[in-house]
């Protein structure tokens, strides 16, 4: 995987002559906030491409795992199939499984290794659950309350 600020997963940006475009590659320094609630494999693949170019720009990166996303980072689960959301419908899904590419737990991974990336989980999901930090996958870095989660966050907020 080729992560930049000129492109990701290998696809360069360019103006109307084919030459390659780096204007834009210049970001302030807030923090990407993401809240991820939805646990769909086309919706975590989302999460972790912004995670992945965040980092790659030099962004820190706070991300916050509630309900049915928490779940797709259990330990025993990260890895298995947790379809597309609804509106994918049939044809959404066949086109998922055709591109292929990355796991989007490996992308998060990816993002981890390359730059300032936090992955939370929610107490009161975990509570939910009846989860334990140690039942999550090594992705997650430990376990916020609400409060906790916005202290981290300096800018706007994206629901996933």
């Amino acid at each position: 995987m080729h992560i930049d600020c000129v492109g990701i997963l290998g696809t360069k940006k360019t103006d109307k002559t084919g030459r390659p475009k780096h204007q834009g590659c210049e970001m302030d320094d807030s923090t990407l906030s993401l809240v991820l609630f939805s646990g769909t494999d086309d919706k975590l693949n989302a999460a972790a491409v912004l995670t992945a170019g965040a980092a790659a720009m030099g962004r820190k990166v706070n991300i916050f795992l509630q309900y049915w996303a928490l779940a797709a980072f259990r330990a025993d689960n990260v890895l298995k199939d947790h379809g597309a959301a609804p509106e994918a419908g049939a044809e959404g899904v066949e086109h998922l499984q055709r591109h292929g590419g990355q796991h989007w737990s490996e992308i998060f991974r990816q993002a981890k290794e390359i730059g300032e990336v936090g992955i939370h989980a929610c107490s009161l999901s975990m509570e939910m659950f009846g989860l334990k930090v140690e039942d999550l996958d090594p992705l997650v870095d430990d376990q916020f309350g609400v409060a906790s989660f916005f202290v981290e966050v300096d800018g706007p907020v994206t629901f996933i």
